[in-house]
């Protein structure tokens, strides 16, 4: 859900602000997408609204490169690369060599 969805019900807006001790109009400019939510905030909101808005609503372009852990979760997510181990680049570069 969209966090403009989620503070359109009467009530909702004041009580996540006043939750997260931010002021309501800080949540409405997130919400309104006039500014970004900083990512140190994502998970704060999704726990603040019991998971009915998520990292992935609030940041839908880039979670999976902040969150990969979430990425791997779901199929058909593009999951950030993750460089290989020394130990592996070791290993490959050897059976190589040997071969």
């Amino acid at each position: 859900m969209k966090l403009n969805d989620y503070t359109a019900k009467r009530g909702r807006k004041s009580a996540l602000a006043a939750e997260m001790r931010m002021p309501p109009q800080l949540i409405g400019q997130w919400a309104n997408g006039c500014r970004p939510v900083p990512i140190q905030h994502c998970v704060a909101i999704e726990r603040a609204t019991n998971g009915a808005v998520t990292r992935r609503d609030l940041r839908p372009d880039d979670w999976h490169l902040i969150w990969p852990e979430l990425a791997e979760s779901e199929p058909n997510t593009p999951v950030a690369p993750t460089h290989q181990a020394p130990a592996a680049i070791n290993t490959e570069a050897q059976g190589a060599a040997h071969a």
